[in-house]
């Protein structure tokens, strides 16, 4: 795992954190921690936070396995480029139609989650929070599909964990805050931070596309290597 992917995995998360405060905004006051001392409320919150991170980290085993099958088929750069031409494409034609290209089982798979989430708001088991954080990773959305598009692009299935892990915690810090102080926040200004979202997508999906370029910026388009450790020719 390279610092260029941790560091590109922690901005992400950061940048995330701001359209995350908008959509998930209900979730974190809907969490039934006021009733509990500052320890235990504490304790609850990062629980929850712990399991979101921790279904996260498992779609990066999962993802970063895929990814690796592309590297070894000699295509990853080929990939990015692919990858970040479909980010592109989807948001245009959001930002065209302000619809989401979403297939039927995902809408079922959202519906059954939030039954689940809604079941486990009303548990007041110390362990419920740690899986109602594990549900709400699973629950779509576009900036984790981003996330995932990165850890798509790695070679290694413990690159694409401590992606969708660095991912996770790149999060953290606005959410906690959301949670502890997310009265001062008003919905005006939680929609303003969602407005962002359509910025950060077009800023990943370029970002893949210069990965696969090979350019030979560090950070932002380094030189990929193919399955027999040679760098990748962009040329």
């Amino acid at each position: 795992m390279t610092w260029e992917l941790i560091i590109g995995a922690l901005s992400l998360g950061l940048i995330s954190s701001f359209h995350c405060v908008g959509m998930c905004g209900p979730i974190a006051f809907a969490l039934p921690v006021q009733h509990l001392s500052p320890i235990l409320r504490m304790g609850s919150t990062l629980s929850y936070h712990l399991g979101r991170i921790t279904t996260y980290s498992a779609l990066g085993a999962i993802f970063g396995l895929l990814g690796r099958q592309v590297y070894l088929a000699g295509v990853q750069r080929w990939f990015s480029i692919l990858l970040g031409v479909l980010v592109l494409f989807l948001l245009i034609q959001y930002m065209q139609q302000k619809t989401r290209i979403q297939p039927g089982w995902i809408t079922r798979l959202q519906t059954r989650l939030l039954n689940t989430m809604s079941s486990l708001l009303k548990d007041q088991r110390s362990g419920s929070f740690f899986l109602l954080g594990m549900a709400n990773g699973l629950l779509p959305c576009g900036m984790v599909y981003l996330a995932i598009a990165g850890a798509l692009s790695t070679n290694q299935l413990t690159d694409g964990v401590f992606f969708m892990a660095a991912f996770g915690l790149g999060t953290l810090p606005a959410l906690l805050a959301l949670n502890w102080f997310g009265h001062l926040a008003s919905i005006s200004l939680r929609n303003r931070m969602k407005q962002l979202t359509p910025y950060v997508i077009a800023v990943m999906g370029v970002l893949l596309i210069l990965r696969g370029l090979n350019l030979g910026i560090p950070y932002i388009s380094p030189v990929l290597e193919s399955a027999r450790g040679a760098a990748i020719d962009c040329h």
